[in-house]
């Protein structure tokens, strides 16, 4: 297939990297000059525990660029996403597609400007991360899922599954990509409150002493989706059943432990949005949490945790709040109070 992949980051680099080793037709867009430039005179470098290898591709900023393309992945930010799509939009064939490889509810975004029909969803769950110009760290594998956002199986992803085999042998396609977007939220709150500390995720997870407030913040998110009538799903040891109203703790305990288990296993110690506050100095996808808080107001599920995980996260990127467990505390106060 060919492939336009828009974000040659840590998620693009490295999907776009396998693909165009397997012999698709990549070429990549990305913001960024000097990752633009280091690309073209030396490569793609992807490297870590999983792989090493270097891919020779296209790649260019937005102003270079030029040509129409049916499969164009969108590999940006959740901030990000309206201003890729209204670029890319002139370069999107009239029978192609936006795949949103991203984390957040994007593809609602996305199809606002392209269509829906012109939208398809994805989930992915490995990590990596961005080191430099050119060289991005490929630490662990992790769930790959496609799906259309109408829950149809379509020649076009079935198509698009093939090609992603090629970068993981266990990426699958699903009916409910919407389940899987709803249950990476909830453990994506998760890691975002691991990002208000210093700690790892796997010792952040372990960590029994705010066990209950991962749980709390997890099943705050899963009862705004099971309000709007959709059922998450699992991945990597994240069990949205475990964190449901009522479950047996033990059974809340296993998913947690299987998480850890998990991210002990990757090079990935910390989250990327841990690095964006602590190594990269920029803003977060935080802002992605505001649709669950206003989801929540419209059905009645109240989301105080969530709402306050918003704010603390605002708070360290203003410069106005540490890197802390005392920010855990605070958040833990929340929960106390309701």
């Amino acid at each position: 297939m060919d492939f336009l992949v828009w974000g040659a980051g840590a998620i693009g680099g490295t999907l776009g990297a396998y693909l165009a080793r397997s012999g698709h037709t990549v070429q990549f867009v990305d913001q960024v000059a000097e990752h633009v430039e280091a690309i073209h005179q030396a490569g793609l470098k992807i490297t870590g525990p999983i792989d090493e290898f270097t891919v020779q591709v296209p790649a260019f900023t937005p102003p270079q660029l030029s040509g129409q393309f049916t499969t164009i992945l969108l590999c940006t930010k959740a901030q990000h996403t309206r201003q890729a799509t209204e670029m890319l939009l002139s370069y999107l064939a009239d029978d192609g597609c936006v795949v949103s490889v991203q984390n957040g509810f994007n593809e609602l975004e996305i199809a606002e400007i392209v269509g829906a029909e012109r939208t398809v969803g994805a989930f992915v769950n490995f990590g990596a991360d961005y080191l430099e110009p050119g060289v991005i760290h490929f630490g662990g594998r992790g769930a790959v899922v496609l799906g259309e956002i109408d829950g149809q199986i379509t020649p076009r992803i079935e198509a698009l599954h093939r090609a992603f085999l090629d970068f993981d042998a266990n990426a699958i396609v699903t009916s409910n990509i919407w389940g899987y977007l709803w249950g990476k939220e909830a453990y994506g709150a998760m890691l975002f409150v691991t990002a208000l500390t210093n700690d790892s995720i796997a010792d952040a997870l372990a960590e029994p002493t705010y066990r209950d407030l991962y749980r709390a913040i997890a099943t705050e998110i899963l009862a705004v989706a099971l309000a709007k009538g959709i059922q998450p799903e699992s991945f990597n040891g994240f069990n949205p059943n475990a964190f449901l109203p009522g479950t047996d703790p033990a059974i809340t305990e296993q998913s947690m432990d299987e998480m850890v288990a998990f991210n002990r296993r990757s090079a990935k110690t910390h989250s990327g949005i841990w690095r964006d506050l602590a190594v990269r100095k920029r803003r977060t996808e935080i802002n992605m949490f505001d649709q669950v808080v206003h989801e929540g107001q419209r059905l009645g599920v109240p989301t105080p945790l969530t709402a306050r995980m918003i704010a603390l996260i605002h708070e360290i990127e203003d410069g106005q709040r540490p890197l802390d467990r005392a920010n855990l505390d605070d958040l833990k106060a929340v929960l106390h109070a309701h």
